[in-house]
């Protein structure tokens, strides 16, 4: 079968032809008046409605650049790390704890929410400072 063998299996609908008197005369189905009633009416350009709703942004631009944090509580790395290990960002997403959000290196910060009982070394993190006294209590070592 080729295109020009094609058949319809329905008869095509009249389009109604308006505003030629009878039931779809005068306003044809478009109000009265005004823009919309009009033939060929103008719509706003669409690049311009778009701009409006996008949301500005306001104030200095430099919080645009910050780096992404990810937080992680002590639990997980108790569970993921043996004894001795160096904990740092690049550790933490090898063992899939952490994800790097957009492809860059995460700012990672620990949190104490658990008890830690090995002496791990953590490396370019961030600490609260229960979780850098309960690493410390645990024998672990901190590098910046």
């Amino acid at each position: 079968m080729q295109l020009h063998q094609l058949r319809s299996t329905h008869k095509l609908k009249r389009a109604r032809r308006i505003g030629r008197g009878g039931k779809k005369g005068s306003t044809s189905g478009r109000g009265s008046k005004g823009q919309r009633a009009r033939a060929g009416r103008r719509f706003k350009p669409l690049i311009r409605e778009l701009i409006k709703r996008y949301p500005k942004l306001r104030g200095h631009r430099s919080k645009l650049f910050k780096k992404p944090l990810v937080e992680i509580n002590l639990v997980k790395i108790e569970k993921a790390f043996k004894d001795g290990d160096t904990v740092s960002p690049k550790a933490l997403f090898g063992k899939k704890l952490i994800s790097f959000p957009g492809n860059k290196i995460p700012l990672v910060k620990v949190l104490a929410s658990g008890e830690l009982t090995k002496p791990l070394v953590f490396e370019d993190c961030l600490l609260s400072k229960s979780a850098k006294e309960k690493i410390e209590k645990a024998g672990g070592t901190i590098r910046s």
